[in-house]
C-alpha cells in the first residue's frame, strides 16, 4: 500500500508495494492493475448480445427498443446520434438504472430492450455488461459503435449543443 502525502510518498507495507511494482514488464511502470481494458471488453462481449450495425439499424423506430448513447456529450454534439436515442453519460448509467438510486430514471423500468452504443463499441460493451449484471434485461450493444453505424449509412440525428460551447471541442 502506498500512502501519498503532499510532501512526498511514504511506503507502508513495503512488501505489498514492491510485489505490485514487480509487474513493470507486463503492464508498465508502477501498474497495479490485474486486468486490462481489452480483457474486460472481451469478457463483456462474451456475455452480452452484440448486434451488427445492420441488425441495429433495423431496430430504429421499434417502440419496444430504446437506444442508449453512452458517449461523452461533446461526441454527441460533434457527431450526432441515433434517432430517438437517449443520452446517458457513462458515469451515471448505474445510478440511472437502479430504482433505489436518487438519480433513477423511469425509462430503465419500462420493460424495453436497451441497445447501448458508443463511438467504437468498447464503452457500450462494458455498459451493457454492467447493467445486465445489475439485472436489467434485455440488453445489447452495437458492435463497432456509432463509427460503424455512420459508415454503414445508418440514420443520424443532429444534437443541439445546449450550453453554447464550441461543437469541435
Amino acid at each position: 500500500m502506498i500512502v501519498v502525502y503532499h510532501s512526498g510518498i511514504r511506503r507502508r507495507r513495503a512488501h505489498r508495494a514492491e510485489a505490485a511494482f514487480a509487474d513493470v514488464g507486463t503492464r508498465g511502470y508502477g501498474s497495479m492493475i490485474t486486468k486490462g481494458y481489452q480483457e474486460l471488453v472481451a469478457e463483456a462481449e462474451a456475455e452480452v448480445e452484440t448486434l451488427t450495425v445492420a441488425d441495429a439499424i433495423r431496430l430504429v423506430g421499434d417502440a419496444m427498443v430504446q437506444f442508449i448513447d453512452v458517449r461523452d456529450v461533446r461526441e454527441l454534439w460533434r457527431e450526432g446520434g441515433v434517432p430517438g436515442a437517449v443520452h446517458c453519460p457513462r458515469g451515471m448509467l448505474e445510478f440511472w438504472v437502479d430504482p433505489a438510486s436518487p438519480y433513477h430514471r423511469d425509462l430503465f423500468a419500462s420493460g424495453k430492450k436497451f441497445v447501448f452504443f458508443c463511438a467504437g463499441g468498447w464503452r457500450s460493451a462494458l455498459a451493457a455488461h454492467s447493467v445486465q449484471r445489475m439485472g436489467l434485461t434485455p440488453v445489447a450493444h452495437v458492435g463497432g459503435g456509432f463509427t460503424a453505424w455512420k459508415e454503414a449509412g445508418g440514420p443520424v440525428e443532429t444534437k443541439e449543443n445546449k450550453d453554447g460551447r464550441d461543437r469541435k471541442q
